[in-house]
């Protein structure tokens, strides 16, 4: 969870927020936001910004710091909308500022005027090639780039920029055809023979914990954090109230989030065999510590899912393949996004539309409908007519 603004006494207009000094200061008859590392050297920028407003100038236009804006943004960043911030959001868009914007932008730039679109191209290409040994997936860089676009865009309304270098940005995998990109970034999943390869060929200690996603159609923050408490074995629910994110125990990522999902009887009992402290966590690491998602995709997940002949399996494929079972076992959208956690079943729709079997099959069963009824009585009426207009050949006696 962000930490929050903190009054600091003394000092009118400036707040503490975490590791940071926030300052507000107003021109043109509007609130604008500015962050330095102390006390002493926000009251330094807020005095240089003042002499530069009372002298006509536009305030530090050509002197704000790029790293400085960016990590004062996040910090009082309240959204473009009426519904809000949430301190998950946020807390992804520090990730995004702070570990990816920040680190790969200052080494081009010092000041936020500097920045131009070849920068973000350049940023979108550095994302692609990945930052913590595998590639990211398009909507992964998407999520950056929208913190950054949502920064620039806040400059631009604060008079710092004149326009948006990130607007117009296209977020492509470099050197990857329109086609193929399409083909590749297809929400896939896992059809029955492809998953149980995939189990057979999963080690043991980890078999039950990719057997669950794919029966749950869990996030995998909100696998780690699952705790027996939340296993209902009486009522075969699972309680989705949690989720690790980001290093931090937080809320389901909105409010359908937090779900109940039914459980099998098998996998009851298989859960129920295992059943430790109501506090204790479902899945550990071998050393019964939190689970570490990276460490299984690399030690677990990817080594598995190529063994199984399926690499390009990821922790959500999992979720996929629970929205393919459900649909195909007659479950309607409504249903589907109840069990997944989706904000509105159109979303489900959307997301999940290609793993729907159109199930036209033929037109023969509206033959059978009240007005295919009556449209082949009156058929057949019309052909008794044509009978009776037709003459009959007399038979003549030889």
């Amino acid at each position: 969870m962000a930490a929050p603004m903190e009054r600091i006494k003394g000092k009118p207009g400036m707040y503490r927020r975490g590791s940071r000094v926030v300052f507000s200061y107003r021109e043109n008859g509007r609130q604008h936001w500015g962050s330095a590392r102390t006390i002493e050297e926000a009251e330094d920028l807020k005095a240089e910004i003042r002499t530069r407003i009372r002298s006509g100038e536009r305030a530090s236009r050509q002197r704000t710091r790029f790293e400085d804006y960016a990590k004062g943004w996040v910090d009082a960043y309240q959204g473009r909308t009426t519904r809000g911030f949430r301190d998950s959001t946020r807390e992804g868009y520090r990730f995004s500022i702070e570990q990816r914007a920040i680190p790969f932008l200052r080494k081009r730039v010092e000041l936020l005027a500097q920045i131009e679109p070849q920068d973000v191209r350049a940023f979108v290409v550095w994302l692609f090639d990945g930052q913590d040994g595998r590639k990211p997936a398009v909507s992964t860089v998407r999520g950056h780039v929208a913190a950054l676009k949502a920064m620039l865009a806040t400059a631009v309304e604060d008079g710092l920029i004149r326009h948006n270098p990130a607007a117009g940005v296209r977020i492509s995998r470099p050197g990857t055809p329109a086609v193929e990109l399409d083909a590749r970034e297809q929400r896939r999943a896992l059809d029955s023979k492809q998953l149980k390869r995939f189990l057979i060929a999963c080690p043991k200690d980890w078999r039950l914990f990719f057997e669950l996603l794919a029966m749950t159609g869990l996030r995998v923050g909100e696998a780690v954090e699952l705790r027996w408490k939340d296993v209902d074995f009486g009522a075969k629910r699972l309680r989705v109230r949690r989720r690790f994110y980001r290093g931090n125990v937080a809320p389901p990522k909105s409010e359908p989030g937090s779900r109940d999902i039914p459980l099998s009887t098998g996998m009851c009992q298989r859960l129920w065999r295992l059943k430790g402290q109501d506090d204790e966590l479902l899945f550990t690491s071998v050393r019964g510590q939190r689970l570490d998602r990276d460490w299984l995709w690399k030690n677990v997940l990817k080594p598995t899912a190529k063994k199984a002949g399926v690499p390009w399996v990821g922790y959500h494929t999992f979720r996929h393949t629970c929205a393919s079972v459900l649909f195909a076992s007659g479950k309607n959208p409504k249903q589907v996004q109840m069990w997944l956690g989706h904000s509105d079943p159109g979303f489900t729709l959307r997301t999940y539309v290609h793993l729907i079997d159109d199930g036209l099959g033929d037109a023969d069963f509206l033959d059978a409908t009240a007005w295919g009824g009556v449209n082949r009585v009156r058929t057949s009426a019309r052909r008794n007519r044509a009978k009776a207009k037709t003459p009959v050949p007399l038979k003549v006696a030889v």
